[in-house]
């Protein structure tokens, strides 16, 4: 698949099953992650790979972490909680890993990992697989952080999930380019 057909085709599928992407494929799109401008080469990514009986551990750092927080939740709420780790056969979890740099701020850093994350996710719907991206309050739990093995100062960007999408996604309606050309002060015109 050509670069500009998975860009115009990639899609969030509604729902993701097996098989996964064996370790070459997610080898071959982690290697494109990489490739991610990256101002300084700080390579200021991590990915942590969680599939197999990990996704239960996974499963309980997510109950735990909704456990404490406001209001307490239901048991419904839990199972629900539980459940996110079961989303996909493989979850990569990507987070971002900022490091003190004269010259490249930690927003660089963050939008570095975004476009690694950007370049994840366009290799494996080329390699013709299914991925979508979610964060929500697990992702700013520094519980979670601690039990995935992150440090304090970093942030998780997002936990993809990946598989093999189980139905069609529908189609995608135009989408609007919100462009617009500025040809000098006050001059700012609909491109």
């Amino acid at each position: 698949m050509d670069a500009l057909t998975a860009i115009r085709t990639r899609q969030s599928p509604l729902r993701l099953g097996e098989p996964a992407p064996d370790d070459a494929s997610l080898r071959q799109a982690l290697a494109a992650a990489a490739t991610a401008p990256d101002h300084g080469r700080l390579r200021p990514w991590r990915f942590l790979i969680v599939r197999g009986e990990a996704r239960r551990e996974l499963a309980e750092v997510l109950v735990q972490s909704r456990s404490r927080r406001e209001p307490p939740p239901s048991e419904a709420e839990l199972a629900r909680e539980r459940e996110k780790a079961f989303r996909a056969p493989l979850i990569v979890v990507a987070a971002a890993h900022p490091v003190v740099h004269p010259k490249v701020p930690e927003i660089e850093q963050i939008i570095a990992v975004g476009a690694a994350v950007q370049n994840l996710l366009l290799a494996v719907h080329a390699l013709g697989y299914g991925a979508f991206w979610r964060t929500g309050e697990p992702a700013y739990d520094s519980g979670v952080k601690a039990a995935l093995g992150l440090a304090p100062q970093d942030s998780i960007v997002g936990f993809l999930y990946i598989g093999t999408p189980l139905s069609a996604p529908p189609p995608r309606p135009e989408i609007p380019l919100h462009a617009m050309e500025w040809t000098g002060p006050d001059k700012i015109v609909p491109f």
